[in-house]
């Protein structure tokens, strides 16, 4: 059982960011939370890589590919790094693949669609930065919490 963003919404509307409604839900987990951490890319997942290998357990991942669709940032190797650390979620500005195999994973991800193109392996972007998409900043140590009606966002944890 999880925190719901719309009894959050009911209850902390005057604290909350809602994030445009953008995204696919992925994944066997349908609701998770947890504290903010970032990478920007572009068609490009080796710091998404280390983001996964090293935040800490509970964390979600935000993602900012850019909106690219043109290969996929997260597949189902990435996807199991996040279950394996126990990761809490992940949202992808960006696309995913493998979607058949994460489905089946005990994760969420929201993304913007599927490719089946794997992404380049330059390691460049940035991570820890505050970002920007789907009408949200996305600031690290912030609260996102997110399931099947969308995503909310919160300066403090809220229960």
């Amino acid at each position: 059982m999880g925190i719901y963003t719309a009894d959050l919404c009911d209850q902390h509307s005057d604290k909350l960011d809602i994030v445009d409604n953008i995204f696919k839900l992925y994944g066997a987990r349908r609701c998770f939370s947890g504290t903010i951490h970032t990478v920007k890319v572009l068609d490009d997942n080796v710091l998404v890589k280390e983001a996964l290998q090293t935040i800490p357990s509970g964390s979600v991942l935000v993602v900012d590919g850019g909106g690219s669709r043109n290969c996929a940032l997260i597949g189902d190797n990435l996807a199991h790094i996040a279950v394996k650390r126990k990761l809490a979620g992940i949202i992808v500005n960006g696309c995913i693949r493998d979607s058949a195999q994460i489905n089946e994973m005990d994760i969420g991800i929201y993304c913007i669609g599927t490719h089946p193109l794997k992404s380049i392996k330059r390691g460049k972007g940035e991570r820890g930065i505050s970002i920007q998409f789907a009408g949200a900043l996305f600031e690290p140590g912030a609260y996102l919490y997110a399931d099947e009606d969308g995503i909310v966002l919160s300066q403090e944890a809220l229960d």
